[in-house]
């Protein structure tokens, strides 16, 4: 078993929306080991992005911890903060917004370098143009700006300025969404050769199943600012517990007919996360629901089935 290198424990962040809470992320934990991928699954505005943006400090956290390397850093500051960044990148899931429109591609993976004042700006020049050879990125596209790229040039981009400190955390969020099918393929093999090459551990956060299922070493499920479900990929897939999971994964695209395949449609709106059931998250779309639901909300429990959990009263 390889170290936890990032511990979250019961992590919360709220919103002040006009005078009332936000509940994006209430009270989640989980825990990641070095050089696994973790999948961080769910339907939109389930608060998965919110919790990777906390994780990198992009957003303050109402309460909770999270321990990378056994420290806590959500209370560091100042130059302790400004250290965490060559430990911890994030991908963003828009590559055109996430890139300066006014610099070239050297000139935004050169950053980096500049902010950390890691070397010379001889030794830039050889960083950079070994980041190129890693990403696979002819040298000419230097000189470029962002707008004369296409999207899988723009994302490989993203994710050659989150490599270029050499970190050992990557929040991926969402990192090929916007691409078409072909082009994330190459982009996700790459990520996980660079894995391999140079032991990065990452959080892929997705709502797309087939995508995560190819990358993660484990999952969470998350729904209305809760985990759900969690396990390891090939135990999510082949027999998911919770009824939420059950839906999601007959969504996924599948080359068998019909017949085989049932599909479950949740009946309902996701409530809101202003105003979430006080039981169980899901209890006004599951079709399992009974009195208990309404009133008791489950916690993640152990099944039967070794590191997977549930947070459902009859999963």
């Amino acid at each position: 078993m390889n170290r936890v290198l990032l511990e979250v424990n019961n992590l919360k962040k709220y919103f002040d929306a006009k005078g009332k809470v936000l509940y994006a992320v209430d009270d989640i934990s989980f825990a990641i080991n070095e050089g696994e991928t973790m999948g961080l699954v769910g339907e939109s505005g389930c608060g998965k992005s919110t919790v990777g943006n906390v994780l990198v400090r992009l957003l303050k956290a109402t309460s909770g911890s999270v321990l990378y390397n056994g420290k806590n850093i959500l209370k560091i500051k100042g130059h302790e903060k400004k250290s965490l960044c060559k430990e911890i990148q994030i991908i963003f899931q828009d590559p055109y917004s996430s890139l300066n429109p006014k610099k070239t591609v050297y000139q935004i993976l050169s950053e980096s370098y500049k902010v950390q004042r890691l070397c010379s700006r001889r030794e830039i020049k050889t960083r950079i143009e070994e980041l190129c050879r890693d990403v696979n990125l002819s040298l000419d596209i230097l000189s470029k700006y962002p707008h004369e790229l296409d999207g899988g040039k723009r994302q490989t981009i993203g994710i050659a300025r989150a490599l270029s400190l050499n970190p050992k955390l990557i929040v991926c969020d969402e990192p090929v969404s916007s691409l078409d099918v072909s082009i994330q393929a190459q982009i996700i093999n790459m990520m996980m050769d660079l894995q391999k090459k140079k032991d990065i551990t990452y959080l892929f956060i997705s709502h797309d199943l087939s995508v995560v299922k190819h990358i993660s070493t484990s999952i969470k499920v998350m729904y209305l600012g809760k985990i759900m479900e969690e396990a390891f990929t090939e135990d999510l897939f082949g027999n998911p517990l919770h009824p939420y999971t059950k839906a999601l994964l007959s969504a996924v695209p599948s080359v068998k007919s019909s017949k085989e395949k049932k599909r479950i449609v949740l009946e309902g709106d996701v409530p809101s996360p202003i105003n979430p059931p006080e039981g169980c998250r899901f209890c006004k779309r599951c079709w399992l629901v009974q009195e208990i639901c309404f009133k008791e909300e489950p916690m993640l429990k152990e099944s039967k089935q070794d590191g997977h959990r549930v947070a459902c009263h009859f999963a």
